[in-house]
């Protein structure tokens, strides 16, 4: 093992420890480019709710304290959401699989939570993001 170590040391050039180096600290980025484009983002956060793709309704998170309601997206289908300071969930469905259950809360710009079944979306949009009107 300390062979292989010294051999490929003799093959490194003193230009090769810059060019390596340069690559570490250039592979941290993206995550300071994005997480300085995450803190500059002052508005208010939203949970868009969409069933079967269409837009039920919007909650400013920011505003809300908590919140609980219901929703039927088919026959014999259920979904409970619950907001409470400033994040969100589905507490219950009648899914099979209870994968928006398990996701938990949410509460960041981009973050959402899928129940399949019952085409039930919900996403966590912030006002003043540049892609906050497209859908």
């Amino acid at each position: 093992m300390k062979q292989t170590a010294r051999g490929l040391l003799r093959i490194l050039r003193p230009y090769d420890y810059l060019i390596i180096l340069l690559l570490i600290m250039g592979s941290f980025l993206p995550f300071v480019l994005f997480q300085t484009q995450a803190q500059s983002q002052t508005g208010d956060r939203y949970a868009v709710i969409r069933i079967n793709g269409q837009e039920v309704d919007r909650f400013n998170l920011d505003a809300l304290s908590t919140l609980e309601k219901t929703y039927y997206p088919a026959e014999g289908q259920y979904n409970i959401i619950e907001i409470d300071d400033g994040r969100i969930r589905v507490k219950e469905d009648n899914s099979p699989d209870q994968i928006a259950v398990k996701t938990g809360w949410i509460s960041k710009n981009g973050q959402t939570s899928i129940c399949l079944p019952h085409k039930l979306v919900i996403e966590i949009k912030q006002s003043g993001a540049e892609d906050y009107f497209i859908y």
